[in-house]
């Protein structure tokens, strides 16, 4: 999952200009409500009715229109700064629209969303709609215990298919029907700043392992933290982990360790991952990067002290979020040799346990109109997932993802959306226990076996 954080928010709420299609008054409650939580249902409610009053009870949309009383409720992972106020904006403009209609967003950290939701799964405690990962192994749990609403009616009703990107759509339809709202499709990569490249005497952008491993000596020797990572939350180490996988093991090999039956135990290249890995935390990570968050370390980069990031198209905006200049910074993709982009896809889910169906449809249809996301380009991706929404000429870094995304030939994902829970548990115990020494990487992908083995 992507983190989302940042700090030193802009006056206007947007570091990437200011908000097309909306009117003055709407970004006049945006700014007053950018910090919406599940608290502010009242104040939230409070507001639609003085809002019905004023307009005479008519509303311009279909849903809760007319005055009568509705509510929706969202569940998402904690959203900051631009992409807070993105959120909060669309769902002001949901309710300007729909008079009567009060929308409850509701965050946590990106760990307590995935936990709040498997604890509600299959029971009629939790929201109308939900935020998540289209992975098999995260979106496809919800999926088979039948939280996910096959929303193939809608797809009709709304003419949906029109509406998204063939890229979008791979995670929705891989379970048969429609399930799911794609709202963002990200690709991740190597974000590096220009001129801590040039003190080091890096000239070009590596385009082999070879010349990546080159360039962290080339930093290191300059003096300068060659990448950084936080290691209290697994997932952003396993990012590189899943990386060095492709780039040892070739992609068919790769697929057949990752979402098929393949033999962690019989494949060297997964030894040399793993001892790759063990070599980029012992000589090119931050200092102590097992003891802070990927949030603390992401920090370093804004700051300068470290020369590269390993992220995706949400670092666009976290980057201007927290006063980088986006011209300071390039991108280009881990060079695997496999020429495959390292991505997911997120959406929105209706919750089969909703009783607000037809509402959660409209709202979703509401945020991912051409409108909708013209305002909010560039805030969670470098590219919308509606066709008819050119990206954001604000940020030059979005352009550059959309050269990246043309270059490619096929995708491979992070392995803590291949992998069940318990799975993704081992594989991090696993990492995490080669990085600190208690496991030699040539023993690493043996016992990740062996717990398939007996687990599955």
């Amino acid at each position: 999952m992507p983190d989302q954080s940042g700090s030193n928010l802009p006056e206007t709420g947007n570091p990437t200009g200011d908000f097309p299609s909306i009117k003055e008054a709407k970004v006049h409650m945006i700014t007053k409500r950018n910090t919406r939580m599940v608290g502010a249902a009242a104040a939230a409610a409070a507001l639609v009715a003085g809002l019905a009053a004023c307009s005479g009870g008519e509303g311009n949309g279909s849903g809760g229109g007319g005055g009568s009383s509705s509510s929706l409720s969202v569940w998402m992972p904690t959203q900051e700064d631009s992409q807070g106020t993105a959120i909060n904006a669309m769902i002001d403009a949901f309710e300007e629209a729909n008079p009567g209609v009060t929308v409850t967003l509701e965050q946590r950290s990106i760990d307590s969303h995935k936990d709040a939701l498997r604890q509600v799964a299959g029971t009629n405690a939790g929201p109308d709609i939900y935020w998540y990962w289209e992975g098999s192994g995260l979106g496809g749990e919800l999926h088979r215990v039948g939280m996910s609403e096959d929303l193939t009616a809608y797809y009709e009703e709304y003419g949906w298919l029109d509406r998204f990107t063939a890229a979008s759509m791979g995670g929705i339809t891989q379970y048969g029907g429609y399930h799911g709202v794609p709202f963002s499709q990200q690709g991740e990569g190597l974000y590096y700043n220009k001129a801590l490249f040039e003190q080091a005497g890096i000239t070009e952008t590596p385009t082999t392992y070879d010349e990546l491993v080159a360039a962290a000596e080339k930093l290191k020797a300059a003096g300068i933290t060659p990448i950084e990572f936080g290691g209290t939350v697994n997932w952003h180490v396993m990012r590189l982990l899943d990386s060095l996988i492709e780039t040892t093991c070739g992609a068919e090999k790769a697929d057949e360790l990752n979402t098929g039956d393949g033999d962690w135990s019989a494949e060297p290249c997964v030894d040399e991952a793993f001892t790759e890995l063990k070599t980029w935390g012992e000589s090119y990570f931050n200092e102590g990067y097992m003891a802070v968050s990927n949030d603390d370390s992401s920090q370093l980069f804004y700051s300068g002290q470290a020369a590269m990031a390993l992220e995706g198209t949400w670092f666009n905006a976290n980057l201007v979020d927290n006063g980088m200049d986006p011209e300071e910074v390039g991108i280009f993709l881990f060079p695997t040799g496999t020429n495959r982009l390292y991505g997911f896809g997120e959406a929105f889910y209706i919750n089969s346990a909703s009783s607000n169906k037809d509402l959660a449809a409209q709202f979703l249809d509401f945020i991912t109109d051409a409108e909708m996301q013209e305002m909010s380009a560039g805030t969670w991706a470098a590219l919308s997932v509606n066709k008819n929404v050119e990206p954001s000429a604000e940020n030059p870094l979005h352009a550059v993802w959309a050269e990246l995304f043309d270059q490619v030939e096929g995708t491979y994902t992070n392995n803590d959306q291949n992998f069940t829970t318990a799975e993704t548990t081992e594989f991090w115990r696993v990492q995490n226990s080669v990085l600190t020494g208690e496991l030699d990487p040539a023993d690493a992908g043996a016992e990740f076996q062996k717990w398939r083995d007996a687990n599955n």
